[in-house]
């Protein structure tokens, strides 16, 4: 039987841009991750098999519920699985509270694809770490 830490994280990606989508789901797969599309929050909610991804990396501004609303509800079901938020908005979102709670990221769609993965090994890592120590 292989372990879980022997597989390439899954990794979901929750955007209504298809291009989008099928970009970070390339970058992701070329770096050694395993990856799942979703064109909402809604077809995310409605996959059983939801609770197994490492890590979802969701557009804050979706058709239907917001980013912001699909980590709130799965956080309020006790999902744990970290959440790297990313937004086309070039202002302080980030420090409003809701971006800020714990187990959520920022990540600007300007950003190169660099920092996404430099975040996503981070936050992939830490999340790891607290699994271990609970």
């Amino acid at each position: 039987m292989v372990s879980k830490a022997a597989i390439a994280p899954l990794i979901a990606v929750v955007d209504d841009d298809e291009s989008l989508r099928r970009s970070v789901a390339r970058l992701l797969q070329a770096s050694g991750f395993r990856s799942k599309t979703y064109d909402s929050a809604e077809s995310l909610l409605a996959d059983p098999h939801r609770s197994r991804f490492d890590c979802l990396i969701v557009d804050v501004q979706l058709n239907g519920m917001s980013g912001i609303g699909l980590r709130e509800q799965l956080s309020s079901a006790g999902v744990k699985t970290p959440v790297i938020l990313m937004t086309a908005r070039e202002g302080r979102e980030e420090q409003d509270p809701a971006y800020g709670s714990p187990g959520a990221a920022v990540l600007r769609k300007s950003d190169p694809g660099e920092k996404l993965l430099a975040m996503l090994r981070e936050t992939l890592k830490g999340f790891r770490s607290e699994e271990l120590s609970a």
